[in-house]
Order: C-alpha cells, then sequence, then structure tokens
C-alpha cells in the first residue's frame, strides 16, 4: 500500500467525530493492506513505528522538512519502515551526518501531506482519533469477528499488530494463539473516579471496598521457582523489587499472575510519600543499600491467572477467592464486601486515618477489564484529582522568573485523540519541582506564542481541585476551581490521562450530590 492510501483514511479519521465513521474508515483501509503490511498500517495508524524511539526530534525534522516534495504519490509503507530501520540502526561517528541524510532522503520522497504525517508520526503527535479502543473495533469489523473476541486477544498479546495480523490473515483460528501466559504481562485494568461512597454504593450495590495506596502498581508473574515482576507500563523490574519476589516464593501456585500495589512504609506502617517509594524503580539503583533504607511491602488484590486457569473473565469474587487460596493474608489487600453506607465510609475513614489515599469499590460480579477504566471499579479519594496532560506553559514573573510556571492542563478526548484544555495552574510548586519541570517542558517544547511555550503532551500530572465547573473560557467546557499540582506521575503515559467523559461524569455527580442535600 501506498503512504498516500494510508493518509488519506487518516484524514478521514481525524475529519469527523463520530465513532462508527472513524471505524468504518479505519475497517477499509485494513482490508486493503497486504498481510506483510497490516502490522506497519495499525502501527502508523495509531501513531506508533515498529522501530519505537529512534532519536528524531524537532531540529533534525526542520533540515528534512526543508526537502522539496515529491510532485506524485510514490511511497509505500515498507519503504517507509525500511528507511525507519535504518535510522534506528545508526550509531557512533559520524551517525548524527548519517542520519540526517536518511531522513532527508525519506522525506524528499514524500508528497507535502505525506511529509506532514511523517512529521508528527516520528515525533509522536499523530493524534487523529485511531485511539485503541476504536482501532480495536476497526480491526473486528474489518475481520468480520465480534469486538469482544478481538478485546481479549489485544489484552494478551501486548500490542495491537501482532492481534490485527492474526486476525486479518488467519480469522478466529489466529486469535486463538493469543492465551494469557505467564511472563507476557497485561495492560492493568483501571478505576473510574466517584465523589464519595455513596455515589459508589449507588453504582454498584453491595461491593467490596479495599484501601487505595499512594505506591507503584505491580503485576507480578509466577512459574515453579522463577517469579518476575512488571510495572503498569509492563516494564520488568523484577530486580529493583526483590521484596515483591521473596513474597510470592512460598506462594503454594505453581502458576500465577496477581495484580497488586508495592509501597514504602514507614515503621508504624504509615506511607511514605509517592516519591520516595518510586525512587526504588530509578534509573541507577543500589537495591541493597535503597532495600535497607526504604524497604517495600506488597499488597495484591486480584488474580488474573492460577495453575493453567485464565481467570480474567470470572467475577471479581473468584477471583479474590484465588489470591486468598495461593497468597497468605499478610500480603493481601485490606477488603470489606458490604452494601451499607456506614460501613463503608467507616472503612474509607480508616484507610485516611492509617495515611492512604482513601479505597476502591469493586463489583463483585465485573470481570478484570485489562487495560480500560471498567464501570466496575471505582476510586474514592480524599482530594478530588484529575490526571491531565500538561500541554503547554507559560513563563514565571517576579520571584519565579525563568522558570516555566504556568501550566496549560488537558484532558483526553477520547473521539479525537487530542487534549482539550481544561484551564491552568501555578499553585502547588516547590521551588525544586519549578527548576525539575523547566528542564523537562523545554525538552518537550514544540513551539513558542508570545510567553507560551508549547509542548508535547507526555508529561501526565495529578492535579487537585476543589470542584469542577461549567466554563466558557475553554475548550472543554469545564474549569477545575481552585486546581493545583499534586505530583508528576512519571509512572503514568498519556494514554493513561484522564478523559473529558470522566470529568463531564464527575461534575454531574456533583450537581446529583448537591439536588440530594438541597432535597433531604
Amino acid at each position: 500500500m501506498l503512504l498516500a492510501e494510508l493518509l488519506a483514511a487518516s484524514e478521514r479519521v481525524a475529519a469527523t467525530r463520530s465513532r462508527l465513521a472513524k471505524i468504518e474508515a479505519l475497517a477499509e483501509c485494513l482490508r486493503r493492506l497486504d498481510a506483510s503490511e497490516i502490522a506497519l498500517g495499525v502501527a502508523y495508524l495509531s501513531g506508533d513505528i515498529r522501530q519505537g524511539k529512534i532519536g528524531v526530534g524537532y531540529a533534525s525534522l526542520e533540515d528534512a522538512l526543508a526537502a522539496a516534495p515529491a510532485s506524485a504519490p510514490r511511497l509505500s509503507l515498507a519503504q517507509v519502515d525500511e528507511a525507519l530501520a535504518r535510522l534506528a540502526q545508526i550509531k557512533g561517528a559520524g551517525s548524527a551526518a548519517e542520519r540526517q541524510r536518511v531522513l532527508a532522503e525519506l522525506f524528499a520522497r514524500a508528497t507535502s501531506g505525506e511529509q506532514d504525517f511523517l512529521a508528527r508520526l516520528l515525533l509522536g503527535e499523530l493524534r487523529q482519533g485511531a485511539l485503541e479502543g476504536i482501532m480495536l473495533d476497526a480491526i473486528a469489523k474489518a475481520a468480520n469477528l465480534p469486538a469482544a473476541r478481538v478485546r481479549a486477544a489485544a489484552m494478551r498479546a501486548g500490542g495491537l499488530p501482532a492481534v490485527a495480523e492474526a486476525a486479518l490473515t488467519e480469522s478466529e483460528a489466529g486469535l486463538a494463539r493469543f492465551a494469557l501466559r505467564v511472563f507476557q504481562p497485561v495492560q492493568p485494568m483501571l478505576a473510574q473516579p466517584a465523589e464519595d461512597v455513596a455515589d459508589a454504593l449507588e453504582r454498584l450495590g453491595t461491593a467490596a471496598f479495599e484501601w487505595k495506596l499512594d505506591g507503584a502498581r505491580v503485576q507480578a508473574h509466577k512459574s515453579g521457582g522463577e517469579i518476575r515482576v512488571y510495572t503498569r507500563s509492563l516494564n520488568e523490574v523484577t530486580s529493583a523489587v526483590p521484596e515483591v519476589v521473596e513474597a510470592l516464593r512460598d506462594c503454594a501456585a505453581r502458576e500465577l499472575i496477581a495484580d497488586g500495589e508495592t509501597i514504602a512504609l514507614r515503621p508504624d506502617g504509615t506511607p511514605y510519600p509517592f516519591q520516595e517509594t518510586m525512587r526504588r524503580f530509578g534509573r541507577k539503583l543500589d537495591v541493597e543499600t535503597l532495600r535497607a533504607t526504604l524497604p517495600l511491602s506488597v499488597f495484591f488484590f486480584d488474580c488474573l491467572l492460577a495453575d493453567g486457569t485464565d481467570l480474567t473473565a470470572k467475577p471479581a469474587r473468584e477471583r479474590f477467592d484465588a489470591l486468598a487460596k495461593f497468597l497468605p493474608a499478610k500480603i493481601l489487600i485490606p477488603r470489606l464486601v458490604t452494601g451499607d453506607k456506614e460501613a463503608a465510609q467507616a472503612f474509607y475513614d480508616g484507610a485516611l486515618a492509617r495515611g492512604h489515599e482513601g479505597v476502591v469499590a469493586k463489583a463483585l460480579d465485573a470481570p478484570y477489564e485489562a487495560g480500560s477504566r471498567g464501570a466496575g471499579w471505582i476510586k474514592i479519594k480524599e482530594a478530588r484529582t484529575l490526571d491531565l496532560i500538561v500541554i503547554a506553559v507559560e513563563w514565571g514573573s517576579g520571584r519565579r522568573k525563568g522558570w516555566l510556571s504556568n501550566l496549560h492542563l488537558g484532558a483526553l478526548d477520547p473521539a479525537t485523540g487530542s487534549f482539550v484544555m481544561l484551564g491552568k495552574t501555578f499553585k502547588g510548586m516547590t521551588d525544586k519541582m519549578l527548576a525539575w519541570q523547566t528542564e523537562r517542558l523545554l525538552s518537550l517544547e514544540t513551539s513558542r506564542e508570545g510567553h507560551v511555550v508549547h509542548v508535547r503532551p507526555e508529561l501526565v500530572v495529578e492535579i487537585a481541585f476543589n470542584e469542577i465547573q461549567q466554563s466558557s473560557t475553554y475548550p472543554g467546557g469545564f474549569a477545575l476551581r481552585f486546581a493545583r499540582v499534586k505530583r508528576y506521575r512519571d509512572d503514568k503515559s498519556a494514554k493513561d490521562a484522564d478523559t473529558i467523559e470522566t470529568v463531564r461524569a464527575l461534575y454531574e455527580g456533583q450537581l446529583h450530590r448537591r439536588a440530594s442535600e438541597s432535597s433531604g
């Protein structure tokens, strides 16, 4: 397939807000891909490349974009992949000049529209609305398979391209090989926010309430005597967390995949700040020294696989039973199953009293929806917070002169794949944070407009706020009252950011709560 054909599909997806129209445009494009092109096509339409990060920045692209564009489309997907593979392999003395030559050669073979597409693809800024959920549905439609079946395979495969290739070339038989396997990590299930305990009970009825720890999400895999541990981004960190490995050493299960949280606790059982726990996952680690001064505890709350049985489609109550069968109580998350508001509130208050963030309420019959904010998990925290993306930042004045200070905050719009601005904040920042974010955000700079620095939407920041208000000032239609920075979330990527739909649901929850209070 020519890149121009894929570009046309991308433009059709970007031009509509209709989910069904996006799916149809993507499916039609996928059907026309040769078998050897499927993985590439899915990756490019999703804004990814097969080679991962290859070190192409704005400076090198400026030179490449200066090349006169081709007058007619002739560049194929395979030729693009070949050029990117060459770029990824160029290293050593003289590599900068050689990389620039290869990049310029690629762009000289592209039309003007293709040059723009390639630039955004290489910079990670191709956001035309082909988010993972939409792409999964498009793959299912193109292959004439149930969407649920494709989603289940993708959860286990760890990536869309392989699933698309199997579905489009082998149909159901191809998907059958994507089984849940030990040492093949899956994306974690996520929780939706709620106003309070009463809101959670109203949505779920009788539910399991668990402490919400302010630690690092871990997924532990065991097969015989071998144990490996993965982060929420599916990176293996086994050597950095020997305490987690030791906690599972005596587990009776032959095979196990368990979902949990690891956290650094003080001698009195209260948690250290999140940043302290994350020190255990730094790039340069003296594990034994850190372990002596900052030991980790681990608490598991879900079981995805036990002794060869895939439990992800089973009700939560069955997965809880599997955990209790194979793991000692001391490494299980504290949990209360109740439908009583007062009991749930007391459990929530107890979690806060011990220094934890709050609780997560879980539907007892919910499956494990990997990689999504399933309706079956609801988080309730003392401070209302949202995980948002920094989309721009303003230079500070007065005491903050010389630092990037006022953050422009965006929520993910699933319909378009872009980020919708919800407001700004300069509150909650220490001098240390200001210095760090200035350096980090300058490395993500894309352009400047007066005192505003626009940045690549990569940095996730947890924002605390008092309430959500309707606002015509910002494109999202909402603003956060008394927004302030709680912390940066280096453990999360842009796709983990909260959506504008979540913000809208929280706003509607506020209105409902106020109406209930006034009528009472």
